[in-house]
């Protein structure tokens, strides 16, 4: 198949949907996939206003259809709503080429954290980007179906995975948590406003909190909180050994539409402290013990309440919590995006779009 995956998010920023590509181009090249990448390093780029870390493409539209005319793919697929993704989108359009998309971020919920303006005043930009895509894949079943709400019906399943010779619960520890007081309860993640950090860093629990991550965020709240010990961005063997150091994984954001650093968690033996919140609910469950129930122990603490959640999971069995994180892989995940893509390859051909490319 020869397939052209258009993205704003790539290197060297570090988040889920980086991860998740980066992972899927991996697999679909072992599969003998031609992907043509059209991310940000091909395009002159800006700061985003307010994240500076996250560097957009400047007028992207001549570029993304230079580059998408000269490879011809049989199918498209958008990663996200930025310029690159609405440049490739009206290329598709114009040339009825079928196109899927992902609804990898909450992006309204995010523009409210940092405008102050309602969520939904930007559900329409949202419905709008989605309305001709084939397939718009979802890493959960309620995520789907809140779309469903929002007029975005034509959703299928993206589930996610995990590198498991690097996530795993036995390896080196980490040496910057070889003296910190126990028990360590960790996050990792962007240091950003969207990711209801002060609910984890309020708690009254003792011992020693962590974060790992970078963003807009960091050195307010390294101010605000010195007692809390921020690492910075970690990756690979480091960020592993990370995770195996602490005792808790604390999961506060409340807009996250999945939270792979959750499942990378539980791989490396972490029981999880989380909110009963979109996300965290589709991995762990109401109870702790996964969506379907079959865990014979609880591998996480799901409460209203950050304090118990965390006091809760330091309780929990470490073992359980990996075999439960094993269970996710890359293959499955490509397995679910590859039926997506190919679907919206056999349907028949779409009448031309009537709004302006």
């Amino acid at each position: 198949m020869r397939l052209a995956i258009a993205t704003d998010a790539w290197y060297p920023q570090v988040n889920g949907v980086v991860r998740t590509l980066s992972a899927t181009v991996v697999e679909l090249d072992r599969r003998g996939h031609e992907v043509e990448l059209i991310t940000p390093q091909r395009f002159l780029t800006v700061p985003m206003p307010g994240y500076s870390s996250i560097r957009l493409a400047m007028a992207p539209r001549f570029g993304v259809r230079r580059m998408l005319d000269a490879f011809q793919p049989e199918v498209v697929h958008i990663s996200t709503e930025g310029p690159i993704g609405w440049s490739a989108r009206g290329w598709c359009l114009a040339r009825g080429i079928p196109f899927t998309t992902a609804f990898h971020t909450r992006f309204p919920e995010y523009a409210a954290v940092r405008t102050g303006i309602s969520a939904e005043r930007f559900w329409p930009i949202m419905q709008r980007f989605h309305a001709p895509s084939r397939a718009v894949m979802v890493a959960t079943e309620r995520l789907g179906e809140e779309l469903a709400t929002r007029g975005i019906t034509q959703t299928r399943p993206w589930t996610r995975g995990i590198d498991h010779w690097l996530f795993r619960p036995t390896g080196d520890h980490h040496p910057a948590f070889a003296d910190l007081p126990r028990p360590i309860m960790l996050n990792v993640g962007r240091v950003a406003p969207e990711k209801n950090l002060e609910a984890f860093l309020d708690a009254k629990v003792a011992g020693t909190k962590v974060v790992v991550g970078d963003g807009p965020s960091l050195e307010e709240l390294r101010q605000r909180y010195p007692e809390v010990v921020f690492l910075g961005a970690l990756s690979g063997e480091a960020l592993a050994a990370a995770y195996r150091s602490a005792d808790c994984f604390v999961f506060p954001s409340m807009t996250d539409t999945f939270g792979m650093v959750v499942i990378e968690a539980l791989a490396s033996g972490l029981p999880v402290a989380a909110l009963p919140v979109a996300g965290p609910l589709d991995i762990l469950g109401y109870n702790g013990r996964g969506v379907d129930d079959d865990m014979p122990f609880t591998i996480a603490a799901v409460e209203q309440d950050m304090t118990l959640a965390i006091e809760k999971a330091l309780r929990l069995d470490r073992t359980s919590a990996a075999v439960f994180g094993a269970r996710y892989s890359w293959e499955r995940a490509t397995d679910q995006f590859l039926s997506a893509v190919q679907s919206a390859t056999r349907r028949s051909e779409p009448e031309r779009a009537l709004e302006p490319a």
